[in-house]
């Protein structure tokens, strides 16, 4: 199979600008291109994360890929994000009000690992484990 390079998850928010502020307190992503709507809204932006990760976001939207976890009445993904600190990186997101779906905790793989919701529902995992590649 033919290397795909990065992936970056796109995810939509009733309220995106809040989104943006949010995520960047609770997770320290920087924020790069910011597209707005024209009704208050975002149509298009983009976080970065580490040297080379990347959230999109924007506002929700009435097309296939416009809707948020409240809109949808629960979850249907998550985003998984290693980081070298999780304890650090836990301590922040909750400081910032992000709800514990799976508490910081040491896996029986060696992984150390957490998952919280954010304010709009999507569920943030992040951790030490990362496989090896294929």
């Amino acid at each position: 199979m033919a290397s795909h390079g990065m992936l970056c998850p796109c995810l939509r928010y009733r309220d995106a600008p809040a989104a943006l502020d949010w995520l960047e307190r609770a997770f320290g992503f920087r924020r790069g291109l910011v597209v707005p709507d024209g009704a208050g809204g975002i149509a298009h932006a983009e976080l970065h994360c580490g040297r080379a990760g990347l959230v999109m976001l924007g506002s929700v939207r009435e097309d296939a890929f416009g809707q948020a976890p409240g809109t949808l009445g629960g979850v249907t993904g998550s985003v998984y994000g290693r980081c070298d600190d999780p304890d650090a990186l836990h301590d922040r997101a909750v400081a910032a009000g992000a709800a514990i779906v799976r508490p910081l905790e040491t896996t029986d793989y060696g992984s150390r690992d957490f998952s919280v919701r954010d304010p709009e529902g999507h569920v943030w995992s992040f951790g030490t484990y990362w496989p090896a590649e294929a």
